[in-house]
């Protein structure tokens, strides 16, 4: 059974910040690894379909696919590696109380992924669609 994990986005000021970081190591030919000093207990679930729900500026905004777990080195000794897929799929945004290190999201409680504009394959800016909820149309 999946499940996911929520995690706050450290130095992130938005969703275009969180995309243009990770672009810039994907560019380099880096894999997008988020290291975490515990391993998760649920590692089978997650793995089984399970993505990171980043949370920027309080609000979960964002989510990317788990792709595997490895044992990555730091500078505070060896820690859990999440490896994530590099798409970066916008989900309706929600506010969120701040917390540190991760949580486990329930597959029942993740957010919807926003719908892509047919024209340009890409999601509304959060933004626009969070005073379109507001005015009740969307």
């Amino acid at each position: 059974m999946t499940v996911h994990l929520k995690k706050l986005s450290v130095g992130a000021v938005s969703l275009d910040s969180l995309r243009a970081w990770q672009t810039k190591l994907v560019k380099a030919g880096h894999p997008i690894i988020h290291p975490t000093r515990n391993w998760p207990k649920r590692k089978d679930e997650l793995l089984d379909g399970g993505s990171i729900y980043w949370i920027i500026k309080g609000q979960m905004q964002a989510r990317q696919t788990i792709i595997d777990m490895i044992e990555v080195e730091t500078y505070e000794g060896t820690r859990c590696g999440i490896v994530l897929d590099p798409h970066i799929t916008p989900v309706w945004a929600r506010r969120e109380r701040i917390f540190q290190g991760w949580r486990y999201l329930e597959v029942a409680d993740a957010p919807e992924d926003m719908p892509a504009d047919a024209a340009s394959g890409e999601a509304l800016p959060a933004e626009m669609a969070q005073e379109l909820r507001d005015l009740g149309l969307l």
